[in-house]
């Protein structure tokens, strides 16, 4: 038996160990995980369309190295557009970050207390969200506080109607999904109200406040807080699976920048350049270095890999929440940093 095969013998092996059942594992998954490692980003990036990915964007940030950009598959499939590295892309999830950076400027600041609790800061919502006056800010900026997380309300993403209305309704007078700090929960709602916990600290929008306080001081250019700030044509086309329809006119509120902005902005997190003295500190103590995003159409990862000083951004305009592309998409960027490690 040749080397090849027994590698891959070995890989499928440790795959099949980690899952409950190969029967609930989808083959595609499988098979893009033991494929022999691509010599280049670029071959990742074109073998990962292979996997029925519409288009995706690879920006790379290497220590002591230019960055690199990469880019496959469509910005738009129906007007047949080359993916553009430098496309704008709706970010999701990742807008946490910049969110995380706000609120440990305003406690940097004295504005803020991270020990000060929900109630005291909403004290409207006592009675409303379970155990408001035990969580902290804290909690809420960890994901420990337990409120259950509005995009869990049913058909959230189906219904248009859902993006205008208050999203905060969709959780009231629910119970908790656990006692506050006993356990961990992604929930959007904790950045909801911290949202508008800096709206209402600074006296105006929060978008402005980390336009001021953190895009303009990294100039980042690129970055944007809604739909309505850009040209519709520089944004990377969105598709969901057995939906036809190009969805990037559908407007959710989330973050727009390019994968550049992302990339420039983490490693500003790790350089300390987003950061006044001390600040640094306190965002060390509360959040972390990497995130993802996923929205209808799509989905996006950011991290640092502290091993070989790189940040790596990653962003697919593919999805489909009942399916694997999120694995999917994570398996790829885990084979890109392999290839830099080498």
């Amino acid at each position: 038996m040749n080397k090849i095969k027994t590698k891959l013998i070995i890989k499928i092996a440790l795959f099949v160990g980690t899952a409950v059942s190969l029967f609930f594992v989808p083959w595609i998954l499988v098979w893009a995980w033991v494929l022999p490692l691509p010599k280049t980003v670029q071959e990742q990036v074109d073998e990962a369309i292979g996997h029925g990915f519409d288009g995706m964007i690879v920006y790379v940030d290497e220590a002591g190295k230019d960055p690199a950009f990469y880019a496959g598959g469509w910005k738009n499939r129906e007007e047949k557009i080359p993916a553009n590295p430098h496309s704008l892309f709706k970010i999701g999830s990742i807008r946490k970050l910049y969110v995380a950076v706000a609120i440990t400027k305003l406690v940097s600041a004295n504005r803020l207390s991270l020990d000060k609790t929900l109630a005291d800061y909403f004290p409207e919502l006592v009675g409303r969200i379970e155990n408001a006056d035990r969580i902290t800010l804290r909690l809420m900026v960890q994901h420990r506080s337990g409120i259950p997380n509005y995009t869990d309300y049913p058909d959230f993403w189906n219904d248009p109607e859902n993006s205008r209305k208050d999203k905060l309704q969709f959780v009231l007078d629910l119970p908790a999904n656990f006692e506050p700090d006993e356990d961990y929960e992604y929930s959007n709602t904790n950045y909801l109200l911290l949202s508008r916990l800096i709206n209402k600290t600074v006296g105006y929008s929060y978008h402005q406040y980390i336009k001021e306080e953190i895009l303009n001081r990294l100039e980042l250019n690129n970055t944007y807080s809604s739909l309505s700030e850009v040209n519709i044509d520089d944004l990377m086309s969105g598709y969901y699976v057995g939906y036809d329809e190009d969805i990037k006119t559908n407007d959710y509120g989330m973050m727009i920048a390019t994968a550049e902005d992302v990339g420039k902005f983490l490693r500003a997190l790790v350089d300390e350049s987003a950061f006044d003295e001390g600040e640094q500190e306190i965002y060390s103590s509360i959040y972390k270095y990497e995130h993802g995003g996923l929205i209808p159409g799509y989905q996006c990862l950011a991290k640092y890999h502290e091993d070989i000083d790189a940040v790596v951004v990653q962003f697919i305009n593919t999805t489909n929440f009942d399916g694997y592309e999120w694995n999917l998409s994570e398996i790829v960027l885990n084979r890109i940093v392999e290839i830099l490690r080498k």
